[in-house]
């Protein structure tokens, strides 16, 4: 998993133009920073598997509508569904002293600067 600093979608663009940065230069980016809508959450676990009665490793939380489900190491892989389903391209781990997002779209992980503790199941 690549961690790099996130930056808003213009940024790059505008350091490049200023002479501070060259493009080949430049990080990986997530350019989804606007999908960053929420730190709520919709519940203590895997929406999915809680209503199946099934089971999950880890949690990740949609930051457009806090939808929470279970990873990729999970059975049954319901974050990586809900972005199939709906197209939002940003989860955040929901686990405990874990703060970094994943952009499904971009393929990067990533954490931001000056956030506090991110959201996370008691």
């Amino acid at each position: 998993m690549r961690r790099v600093a996130a930056r808003a979608a213009g940024d790059l663009e505008q350091r490049v133009a200023a002479g501070n940065e060259r493009e080949d230069d430049v990080m990986e980016t997530c350019t989804h920073l606007d999908a960053i809508k929420t730190t709520e959450a919709s519940g203590n676990g895997c929406v999915e598997c809680l209503a199946a009665g099934g089971r999950w490793v880890h949690l990740r939380r949609c930051t457009s509508c806090g939808h929470v489900g279970c990873c990729d190491s999970s059975p049954g892989r319901h974050a990586t569904a809900h972005f199939r389903d709906v197209s939002h391209p940003l989860i955040q781990s929901f686990e405990p002293g874990e703060d970094w997002y994943w952009c499904f779209i971009d393929d990067v992980a990533f954490e931001r600067e000056g956030e506090g503790a991110s959201p996370s199941h008691a």
